[in-house]
């Protein structure tokens, strides 16, 4: 069998290794992800997604805090496995580590690359209101997201899309790719493309600034915006003094001569605003801090003490 050392986090990452452990072809030796994080009001440490998985099958599980220089590195060097596989890990992998595996270091990553190196491509995509997206299995080299190419596949992005449905669809195409793809790797039928320099774009971490909506921007880049970092990290904006996390929107075809922020129409189930370039944008779904996830037919039952011509975003 092809001995694999597999490295990941998220719930991205957890059917990718499922598939390998699944596969009688490759032996899964260890599994390198993130330490345990606490979570809610006690703090609980969880295990990530990838750990989980590891454990189920009995796979030793490996977290170090900081993987460059530490003892479990050395360990992944001793097991001198047949492939490094990463898939949404967390940490840059020295060189020292990369050249551990016999027929290579290889990463799962989910963008159309070169564009979207960086830590946050899905979100990107959604973001800047890209048509179509993808998944790029790649050769790992020091600098980030920029080995040769070994196989691609496109997905297009739907207007219902959000960030969290296109995790779910590119981790299922970056499975399927990767399972596809191995065997020719294997064989030597497979040669890798140099990506393109002049085509390269960057898709860093979302800071908490990025996480503000500007409603003075066109209602397309709003709801793009509300789409792109939805189930997280969740765009928000100030409504008549109360931050709010706005999980929901869509477009209405409707214009207006209204200040970006103003109501432009209040029901019993509506909410529309008006943005900076005279289209209508609508509210779906919120959550107000302190209160928990709501309808907007919820938070308009009792929450919304204003009128339609209201501003109730504004901007100095």
């Amino acid at each position: 069998m092809t001995s694999i050392v597999f490295m990941g986090t998220p719930d991205f990452s957890a059917p990718i290794l499922q598939s390998l452990i699944d596969d009688p072809a490759y032996d899964v030796v260890a599994v390198l992800t993130q330490p345990d994080r606490p979570v809610g009001r006690k703090h609980t440490l969880k295990p990530t997604p990838v750990k989980e998985v590891a454990v189920k099958a009995n796979i030793p599980v490996l977290q170090p805090n900081k993987l460059s220089g530490s003892d479990e590195m050395k360990q992944i060097i001793s097991l001198a496995p047949d492939f490094i596989i990463t898939a949404a890990y967390g940490q840059f992998l020295p060189t020292k580590l990369l050249a551990a595996a016999k027929m290579g270091a290889i990463n799962v990553h989910a963008s159309l690359l070169p564009k979207y190196r960086g830590g946050a491509p899905i979100h990107y995509a959604v973001l800047n209101g890209d048509e179509k997206t993808g998944v790029t299995i790649m050769y790992m080299v020091k600098e980030m997201d920029a080995g040769d190419i070994i196989a691609q596949k496109e997905l297009p992005i739907l207007s219902e899309d959000n960030t969290g449905t296109l995790f779910d669809k590119l981790s299922l195409l970056g499975r399927d790719l990767l399972l596809s793809t191995l065997p020719k790797l294997i064989s030597g039928d497979i040669t890798p493309i140099p990506q393109n320099i002049d085509q390269v774009s960057f898709s860093p971490n979302i800071q908490p600034n990025e996480e503000v909506l500007d409603f003075t921007q066109p209602a397309q880049v709003v709801h793009n915006h509300v789409r792109g970092l939805f189930p997280f990290p969740i765009a928000h904006t100030i409504i008549k003094g109360t931050r709010t996390k706005i999980q929901k929107t869509h477009l209405v075809d409707e214009k207006t001569d209204a200040l970006p922020g103003t109501v432009v129409k209040k029901g019993k189930h509506e909410l529309w605003l008006a943005t900076g370039d005279g289209q209508v944008i609508a509210i779906d779904e919120l959550q107000p801090a302190g209160k928990p996830k709501m309808t907007i037919t919820d938070y308009l039952n009792g929450h919304a003490n204003f009128a339609e011509g209201d501003q109730v975003i504004t901007y100095d």
